[in-house]
């Protein structure tokens, strides 16, 4: 890695963020309580590949040829993870990596994210994790699944990225395998303000009452009304059901008309993993190698890398002959 004085370049700074003794430790940001005025902080890599995620791939391109090929919208994907999950997250990155390139009409980043990192432990292996491949994302909580943190992160962001803001914000799980030039390819004709998209779950006569929180999509207009909505802290209603309450805040607010699910290309996976289907936007219930390995091999992202073992394979035996 080349030289850095810091592991993390905060945009937007609630505590001091300097790294500790070259980067070993980052500082816990959390406090007891989620609060809304908790700002994230960007951990960016200490590579020169910088932030991109999109096809895991590095690529070097002058200013001009950059400035020509801007994409049509920005999306940036949460990926809500904890900080022991380190195999989870390797297998993550490998699902994002080795997917075909997004199009060129879509820049799509993934960050994960954590609440604060309190075990010395962890601090130490996340900012080594955090300085190798530039993704991780902090908020300014206590780690936790329906209590608050969605809203949390859903709070950071746009004052995290207030420099540089993204036409839509998507919340996942670490347990999802999300298609993401299929995503890009459902968000290019839709709205690009007050826009909800995700699996819709049906409640009384609404089809769309909220979406699953296995993965959703909003505007980033959507994304800063929530930021600034102290009405639903006010009233104590970020603890339950995160998906279950996000679309009940938009649906108080009047927030979210343009609504699209996106059932039934987001799914489950069922028990015996035999309900995977080519149109897949996002399938989730993968909670364990077996289970990811499976998605691996229906969605053939390991076909080359046993043809490129192959060859190796053979080129070895010939020398040995």
């Amino acid at each position: 890695f080349p030289a850095a004085s810091s592991l993390c370049t905060p945009y937007l700074l609630l505590v001091p963020l300097g790294l500790l003794a070259a980067v070993v430790v980052i500082p816990s940001l959390g406090s007891s309580h989620v609060r809304s005025d908790g700002l994230g902080v960007l951990c960016p890599s200490l590579r020169t590949d910088g932030y991109s995620v999109a096809s895991g791939a590095e690529k070097v391109v002058s200013a001009a040829a950059a400035a020509a090929a801007q994409p049509e919208f920005r999306l940036l994907v949460g990926v809500l993870t904890t900080p022991k999950r380190y195999e989870r997250r390797d297998i993550v990155r490998l699902a994002y990596a080795l997917q075909p390139a997004v199009p060129a009409y879509a820049q799509v980043d993934v960050r994960f994210v954590f609440c604060g990192v309190d075990d010395p432990v962890d601090r130490v292996l996340v900012a080594l994790e955090a300085a190798r491949h530039g993704d991780v994302l902090l908020l300014n909580c206590t780690e936790n699944m329906n209590d608050g943190k969605t809203h949390q992160y859903f709070s950071s962001v746009p004052r995290v990225f207030a420099g540089a803001p993204y036409d839509y914000v998507m919340k996942t799980d670490d347990d999802t395998y999300l298609r993401v030039a299929a995503m890009a390819e459902e968000l290019r004709p839709r709205p690009r303000d007050d826009l909800y998209l995700g699996y819709g779950f049906a409640v009384g006569d609404d089809p769309m009452q909220f979406m699953h929180g296995m993965g959703y999509v909003v505007s980033w207009d959507v994304a800063t009304w929530v930021s600034t909505n102290d009405e639903i802290l006010r009233h104590n209603d970020t603890h339950g059901p995160e998906d279950l309450l996000f679309g009940k805040w938009l649906n108080i607010g009047r927030r979210g008309k343009n609504r699209y699910s996106l059932r039934p290309r987001m799914y489950d996976l069922n028990w015996n993993m035999d309900n995977f289907r080519p149109d897949t936007v996002a399938v989730h219930m993968i909670k364990d190698n077996r289970r990811w390995a499976a998605a691996f091999r229906y969605f053939n992202v390991t076909a080359g890398v046993r043809a490129h073992v192959a060859e190796q394979s053979l080129g070895l035996s010939s020398a040995v002959v």
